[in-house]
């Protein structure tokens, strides 16, 4: 009996296989089955600030545009630091707290690594 790997999206070990595909049925996530045998999915993740340096957990960036923060009259000013960052997956790829502001997430082509 071969196991399967868990879903890459939401870690569900329910997996199947359909001919050539992996399929998750809690969050219908589907994959390839040979780049799971690989395992080169997660780790080649490579996110870069706007002038393409590479960026890791833990790193201190600057804003380098003012950001209006959604749902409120705040805006984060151009120059603002913001230390220990953390990347993460989605379309906004920072999660960090900002003095004054609070938990944000941030979307890596508007700040620069310092």
């Amino acid at each position: 009996m071969s196991t399967l790997p868990p879903c890459p999206k939401c870690n569900s070990e329910y997996t199947y296989e359909d001919g050539a595909m992996l399929v998750c049925p809690e969050c219908a996530h589907e994959w390839s089955a040979t780049a799971a045998a690989e395992g080169a999915g997660e780790d080649a993740r490579v996110i870069k600030d706007s002038v393409g340096n590479v960026l890791q957990d833990g790193d201190t960036i600057t804003v380098i545009k003012d950001l209006k923060v959604k749902g409120s009259s705040l805006v984060v000013k151009v120059g603002t630091k913001v230390k220990n960052i953390r990347l993460v997956d989605g379309d906004h790829d920072i999660d960090c707290k900002i003095d004054g502001i609070g938990a944000m997430k941030l979307k890596s082509e508007f700040v620069k690594k310092v």
